[in-house]
């Protein structure tokens, strides 16, 4: 029983820090502009990482990578973080909060699909419905109600956030086939991201106009977001028997974004997030009910979402949010 309950408060931790990303983005896009952040982001993560691989004695297995270890950590690192995130904080460059967010969510929907085409296999009548009903959720929240008109309050940034849901998807389908230790891998993909996301730096803004708020705004991210978070849902899906006894938390995520978008971000939540959301999620319950009790479950980068998921210099400044 005690095993058990330090599970679930590793696990509800992991929510709980997960579900304040969504509003860090916000914030800290007030300061910095998307390719500033991933870059900051990534190397705050970086340095945690590194930090927990020294104190907790894996240093040795950096020294037995292999070329196709770290040809498949560049590839990873370059689809995540650079691309996932620069791509998700354009798409909260132009979004509330609110409607980024849940976008971005739909991408475990997206990976049911993408595994189902890559595998040959039929999505299966489950799975269509738990697309469409995902989808009508979607299309709420990026039409802010007005589903009938079909008038997208701004197309770029909602394709931006599908984007960043399918890219997170893909990123998943590659990961799972990785071996070694999590941690190593996930400090090497970070590594060699945080490199791949200094070319649109230095192609785009560059470093003019970062100061400290911003630098510990993407700090937070990178902590948080990136970092030591992924380790507390590690820490609680070792602890617990099964996943299904902390995988339902995962959808607890979301909802708790909207409390910290509203009181700190100051956005004031419309009806049709709260709809379109528990569309989304619906959705994801209609597909996960026919995976067995020992699937993986994470919240995902971004669950900010994906999984998720802080502040104005260069582009930041051109924000177009309502």
């Amino acid at each position: 029983m005690a095993v058990r309950l330090q599970a679930r408060a590793y696990a509800l931790g992991a929510v709980l820090l997960w579900s304040t990303v969504a509003t860090a983005f916000e914030l800290a896009l007030d300061r910095l502009a998307p390719e500033q952040l991933v870059t900051l982001a990534s190397l705050a993560s970086t340095l945690v990482l590194l930090t927990v691989v020294l104190v907790t004695g894996r240093a040795r297995g950096l020294m037995r990578l292999s070329l196709r270890d770290l040809g498949g950590a560049a590839f990873l690192g370059l689809l995540s973080p650079c691309l996932y995130y620069l791509v998700l904080f354009e798409a909260y460059a132009r979004l509330p909060a609110q409607e980024a967010q849940p976008l971005n969510y739909t991408w475990v929907v997206t990976l049911a699909v993408l595994s189902a085409v890559l595998r040959k296999r039929r999505l299966g009548a489950r799975g269509l419905v738990a697309l469409v009903v995902c989808w009508v959720g979607v299309l709420v929240i990026a039409t802010r109600g007005a589903v009938l008109g079909l008038r997208i309050s701004d197309p770029v940034g909602a394709g931006l956030a599908l984007a960043s849901a399918v890219i997170w998807a893909v990123y998943w389908i590659f990961a799972t086939g990785e071996q070694g230790d999590p941690v190593i891998r996930l400090l090497l993909g970070f590594v060699l991201g945080t490199a791949w996301s200094a070319v649109p730096l230095f192609l785009g803004s560059g470093i003019r106009g970062i100061d400290g708020a911003g630098i510990l705004a993407a700090s937070y991210v990178g902590t948080f977001e990136m970092g030591l978070t992924f380790l507390l849902w590690q820490k609680a899906q070792r602890l617990a028997r099964s996943t299904a006894e902390i995988g339902t938390l995962v959808f607890l995520t979301p909802f708790l974004s909207l409390v910290f978008i509203h009181f700190v971000a100051g956005e004031e939540i419309r009806r049709s997030t709260l709809i379109g959301l528990s569309l989304i999620v619906a959705g994801i319950l209609i597909e996960r009910s026919g995976q067995g009790s020992g699937e993986p479950v994470s919240p995902g980068a971004g669950a900010s979402g994906s999984a998720a998921s802080i502040p104005v210099t260069g582009r930041a400044a051109g924000r177009r949010r309502s």
